[in-house]
């Protein structure tokens, strides 16, 4: 439903539009779908990967178009990042990183569109009173993604150094292979593993979310009268320029740790 904001109290308008829209696909709340979190990512992921797929199949070896020259510059620059980081085959390290990155932004950059215009749409167009519109927002989003990259870390450690080398590594690195240090050296190595998804997922989840409230809480205050437009307007735009950066930062931040980790699972100690 398209909400006035002066119908209702900060915390409720808050809080419905920061509500999902859920599925419940078992009696256990555990087997519960965030509806909206799936189809507005999947949206994004065809829509953006659909865009980069036409253009590279209309690429000419000429001179290139605005569009073509964009996508060169945007997967070169992706490329770069990978080689200054990883030192192996980029066969396919550097179009995981360009997926991550490309899609994590896109999914970022939901948080621009005003929340009541996204209300509309999703209440008169989809006939949904419920939707988050930003993927990041919702931990679920930023979980899957950090374990699925967490999950590849796993596979190729188990690849590259297979299960003995990878074994010896979580038990004689980093302090050595006596015996007596080998507890020391597990826990060391599995708060490390474990670390990685929980860093990974909540520093992106921790900004999205918060930068929702803050653009929530000033559109609120603009709702109140003349005197709150007059201060939450330039506000409202000043921090939406600011997050112009957060929103692409939070991106390129979460492609390099990606890259990170499985470079990392690539090395030998």
């Amino acid at each position: 439903m398209f909400m006035a904001a002066a119908e209702l109290t900060p915390s409720s308008y808050i809080g419905h539009h920061l509500t999902n829209r859920t599925i419940a696909l078992g009696e256990d709340p555990f087997w519960t779908l965030n509806l909206d979190t799936v189809a507005t990512a999947a949206a994004l992921g065809v829509i953006g990967f659909g865009f980069l797929w036409w253009v590279v199949r209309g690429a000419t070896p000429g001179v290139p178009g605005k569009r073509q020259a964009f996508v060169e510059l945007l997967i070169v620059f992706v490329d770069d990042q990978v080689k200054g980081i990883f030192h192996g085959n980029r066969a396919f390290v550097t179009p995981l990183a360009l997926t991550v990155g490309v899609w994590v932004l896109l999914m970022n950059a939901m948080d621009f569109i005003p929340v009541d215009l996204a209300a509309w749409f999703t209440t008169h167009i989809l006939r949904q009173h419920e939707w988050k519109p930003v993927p990041t927002s919702d931990v679920n989003t930023t979980f899957a993604l950090a374990l699925s990259v967490w999950g590849l870390m796993i596979f190729y450690n188990l690849r590259i150094k297979g299960i003995g080398g990878w074994s010896h590594e979580l038990f004689c690195t980093p302090f050595g292979s006596n015996v007596l240090l080998w507890p020391f050296n597990l826990l060391f190595n599995l708060v490390e593993y474990i670390s990685k998804p929980l860093s990974h997922s909540l520093r992106l989840y921790g900004n999205m979310y918060a930068g929702e409230i803050i653009f929530l809480l000033l559109w609120m205050w603009a709702a109140t009268g003349w005197i709150g437009s007059l201060f939450a307007i330039p506000l409202g735009l000043a921090w939406a320029i600011f997050h112009i950066l957060i929103v692409g930062l939070q991106a390129y931040i979460f492609m390099m740790l990606t890259i990170v980790y499985v470079a990392m699972a690539h090395e030998q100690h």
